[in-house]
C-alpha cells in the first residue's frame, strides 16, 4: 500500500480523497449517505478443477495444517485489493476515503455446536504477502480465536453495553454513530470489529450451505462482503449445446456501488477468476502485476 503523510481531514485508518475521487462519487456521498441502501450483488461460480490440482501438489507431504479453498479465496481477494486499490475505498460522513492498509475479517466458531460462542478474526496484509504468509497467519489467528480464555474487546464492550437501561443504551449508540462517521471511535473498541475491515468473509460452505448474499452495515467502513458456499457440481455449457459437469464453489459478493462503477467491479471479478484459475500466481508477492 502506498503510504503518504496524513493531512487534516484524514482518518487514523484512511486518507480523505479530496480531489482524487470522481465528482460523481463525492456528490453521491451526500445524495445517498447510507451504505446499506447502496448494495450491489455479484454472483460468481469458481471452477475448482485447477484449484484441486494445485492443492493436491501444495499439500503433498503435509499431515496437518493443509491449504484449503478458504486460503485460496482469501489470498485471491487480497491480491485483487492490492492491484485494484479502488476496491479498498469507503464512504463515511459524506466523504470518500481510501484505507492505508488492507484488512480481512471472518468469524470463527469456537466449537461446532449451537451453543458455542463465536470469535472474530482480523488480519492485516500487504503487497509483500503471499499465500504462504497468509496461510500461516490464518492458522495462528484461528488457534487464538478458539481458545476459550480469549475474548475480543468488541464483544466484551457489547456485553457491558447491553446491561444498560434501554434509554441509556440508545444514547450511547447514537454517540458511537456520531464518532463512527468522523473516524473517532476509540481504537480499542473497533480494532477487531469486522465492520471496519476491507474484506469481510463468511464461509457457509464449512457448515454445508450454498452461497448467498450478506448485507452491508451503516456502522463501520466495510464495503465488500464475500459469502463462500459449499462445493457442488454444475454444468459447463459448450457452443454446440453439449455440456460437462464440473465441481464449483459459488461466491456471493455484496459491494457498495458508490465506490466503483460496473466496469471497475467487472475488472476485479475478471482478475479474481484469473487468480482462481491459476492459483500458483498467489505464491508471488500480492503486488506482482497480473495480466487479465
Amino acid at each position: 500500500m502506498e503510504k503518504r503523510e496524513k493531512k487534516h481531514g484524514d482518518r487514523f485508518d484512511a486518507y480523505w480523497l479530496r480531489d482524487e475521487a470522481p465528482s460523481m462519487a463525492q456528490f453521491i456521498a451526500f445524495l445517498y449517505p447510507n451504505r446499506a441502501d447502496n448494495e450491489a450483488y455479484i454472483q460468481q461460480d469458481i471452477d475448482l478443477r485447477p484449484i484441486d490440482e494445485y492443492l493436491a501438489k501444495k499439500n503433498e507431504g503435509l499431515e496437518k495444517d493443509k491449504y484449503n479453498y478458504f486460503h485460496i479465496i482469501m489470498a485471491a481477494l487480497v491480491k485483487c485489493f492490492v492491484l485494484r486499490p479502488r476496491m479498498n475505498r469507503f464512504i463515511s460522513g459524506n466523504r470518500v476515503y481510501e484505507r492505508d492498509h488492507i484488512s480481512v475479517a471472518f468469524v470463527v466458531k469456537k466449537h461446532f455446536a449451537d451453543s458455542s460462542e463465536e470469535g472474530l478474526a482480523y488480519k492485516h496484509y500487504g503487497g509483500d504477502d503471499t499465500i504462504d504468509t497468509l496461510h500461516t497467519s490464518i492458522l495462528e489467528e484461528i488457534y487464538q480465536c478458539r481458545r476459550d480464555d480469549v475474548k475480543d474487546n468488541s464483544s466484551d464492550f457489547m456485553d457491558k453495553l447491553v446491561r444498560l437501561p434501554h434509554w441509556m443504551l440508545k444514547i450511547v449508540v447514537n454517540i458511537l454513530f456520531f464518532l463512527d462517521h468522523r473516524g473517532k471511535v476509540p481504537f480499542d473498541l473497533i480494532k477487531a470489529d469486522p465492520n471496519y475491515a476491507s474484506i469481510f468473509l463468511t464461509n457457509l460452505g464449512s457448515i454445508g450451505l450454498q452461497s448467498g448474499y450478506h448485507h452491508l452495515n451503516n456502522w463501520g467502513t466495510n464495503s465488500f462482503f464475500c459469502v463462500i458456499g459449499k462445493k457442488h457440481l454444475a454444468p459447463e455449457w459448450h457452443e454446440d449445446g453439449s455440456y460437462t459437469v464440473r465441481p464449483v464453489i459459488g461466491l456471493g459478493l455484496t459491494v457498495d456501488e458508490r465506490i466503483g462503477d460496473g466496469y471497475y467491479y467487472s475488472g476485479t471479478v475478471r482478475l479474481l477468476k484469473k487468480l482462481m484459475e491459476n492459483p500458483e500466481l498467489l505464491e508471488q508477492p500480492f503486488s506482482t502485476p497480473v495480466e487479465y
